[in-house]
């Protein structure tokens, strides 16, 4: 049986983990001691042969060999090792866990759906169920060894009422080289589309959402059946069970106690019982014996799987939801807060002390803001507000104002090969002062520039050429006005507070 031992660790307080370190059943003790037995034992008969056997030549060879075998056990990285695979099997254990299926939701949409108070839509609940646990014990008695010590034939599966005889026959019938735990689930399938037809099932919606739970369910059953087909590479589980024991292999010839090389040289302190080594051994081979223990979470030892309580739980309760359960309602009444606006339920005098707790309202509720008033007052966003800029953002984003454009920078400057003077307060520019910078007055300014220079371009190609060519100076000035030429400057310190557009006059 699952050792449980929430209730003990409900709440945390001194020495409360102490209570567990004394349990026999499911412990490290009982799953290690005799490991733990053969290494002490082996450490003690090297030590005694050292101490009382050995010559002081053959003392000088083994202590050698000891040192070469205390420095090798820092190249085996077991921690890294033996941490991955523990991790990896722990999840690989709860994923198992969470993929037994349960009928829970299955047998409230058969219980919601399949309507009939008489036999035969009970004969129709009752047998839709049962195919849903019956395929639930198929898979199980393919993976857990308690399920098939429990049920080792099909005959037994007949007996437990979860197979008729009829059944049984269909499901013989049907020869197949692989698991036939998915027959009972295509049952299923025709009975509900069989109900679907005679009414039992009222619409195709109904249908769907049994279909669909069933598929979940079977989905289950199939990632059991995964799950004990493809393991953990065995070539893992050997080089961690490799480095394990190799690790305490060397330890049991390194970790002994040497006397010293060189007369008069300072030895190491003689500890009969090496404390440090049994508690390696004990946690990391405790750690590899864990993972023996959950890698294969269907079998017999104290923590696996409760598989026969699941069993015995799922038909039960399903066939209590879509039998005796069917419509079988307490009346509908007020509830005790009917005229209450807020609910409040009583509490007993152990947990009276809790209502005197302030709600939590949020992390901060309790914040304390500044007093000044002028702090709090509303401001409104306006465009007119300069825009503040750090002296380093600057230099990247002062002269790339939304009305000044790459396009129109190198236009205006092939248009105006001669050079105005330059702004002294290092400000920029723009050709158009009296229009706010927003994205719609830009695109519509590039539209008025570029209808400009079609319009140039029309007039040039137009016959009387001469007219045109007559008034050159009057063009250059036209487009002066109209295109000012642009220079930008990096900003000075008086212009790093804001943008400064305006117009050069020549």
């Amino acid at each position: 049986m699952t050792v449980s031992y929430t209730l003990k660790v409900a709440n945390s307080r001194f020495g409360g983990f102490s209570k567990l370190l004394f349990r026999w059943k499911g412990s490290i003790y009982k799953l290690l001691y005799k490991e733990f037995i053969v290494f002490a034992v082996l450490y003690a008969v090297l030590s005694l042969v050292y101490r009382r056997l050995l010559t002081e030549e053959q003392k000088r060879l083994y202590t050698k060999v000891a040192q070469y075998c205390n420095r090798s056990t820092d190249l085996i990285p077991i921690s890294f090792v033996l941490g991955f695979y523990v991790t990896l099997i722990v999840n690989r254990w709860w994923a198992q866990y969470t993929s037994i299926p349960l009928p829970d939701q299955l047998m409230c949409v058969i219980s919601s759906n399949v309507h009939g108070k008489d036999e035969r839509g009970r004969i129709l609940r009752r047998t839709l169920i049962r195919y849903a646990n019956l395929s639930a014990v198929l898979i199980l008695r393919s993976v857990s060894t308690r399920v098939l010590k429990r049920f080792p034939t099909i005959d037994h599966v007949v007996e437990a009422g979860f197979m008729t005889q009829d059944e049984r026959k269909k499901f013989e019938s049907l020869h197949s080289d692989f698991n036939k735990y998915w027959i009972p689930c295509v049952w299923f399938t025709n009975l509900a589309a069989q109900a679907r037809r005679d009414g039992r099932i009222r619409d195709d919606v109904a249908l769907r959402l049994l279909m669909d739970e069933l598929n979940l369910y079977r989905a289950k059953c199939s990632m059991l059946f995964h799950y004990d087909w493809i393991s953990i590479p065995l070539v893992y589980t050997q080089v961690v069970t490799i480095a394990v024991y190799s690790f305490f292999a060397f330890c049991l010839i390194g970790r002994q106690f040497l006397e010293p090389l060189e007369p008069g040289q300072e030895g190491d302190l003689d500890m009969y019982v090496p404390l440090s080594t049994l508690l390696q051994f004990f946690f990391y081979a405790g750690w590899l014996k864990v993972a023996e223990q959950i890698i294969n979470p269907f079998g017999e030892d104290d923590d696996d799987f409760e598989t026969n309580k699941l069993i015995d739980r799922n038909l039960q309760v399903s066939l209590l939801s879509v039998d005796d359960m069917y419509q079988n309602l307490p009346p509908t009444v007020k509830d005790k807060y009917w005229n209450e606006s807020t609910a409040q339920p009583p509490y007993t005098t152990a947990t009276a002390a809790e209502t005197l707790k302030p709600s939590f309202l949020g992390s901060t509720f309790d914040m304390r803001m500044c007093e000044d008033a002028e702090q709090s007052q509303l401001a409104e966003a306006s465009p007119s507000v300069p825009r503040i800029q750090t002296p380093l953002l600057s230099r990247f984003f002062a002269a790339a104002s939304p009305a000044i454009s790459i396009k129109n920078f190198s236009r205006g400057s092939r248009a105006h090969p001669h050079l105005r003077r330059p702004r002294t307060d290092g400000g920029f520019p723009s050709p158009y002062p009296n229009r706010s910078e927003d994205p719609e007055s830009v695109a519509r300014i590039e539209e008025e520039e570029t209808e400009d220079e079609e319009s140039r371009a029309s007039e040039s190609t137009t016959p009387g050429g001469h007219l045109a060519g007559t008034q050159p100076l009057e063009a250059s000035e036209t487009r002066r006005k109209e295109l000012p030429l642009i220079r930008v400057k990096l900003p000075s310190s008086e212009s790093i507070g804001a943008d400064q557009l305006e117009v050069w006059e020549p």
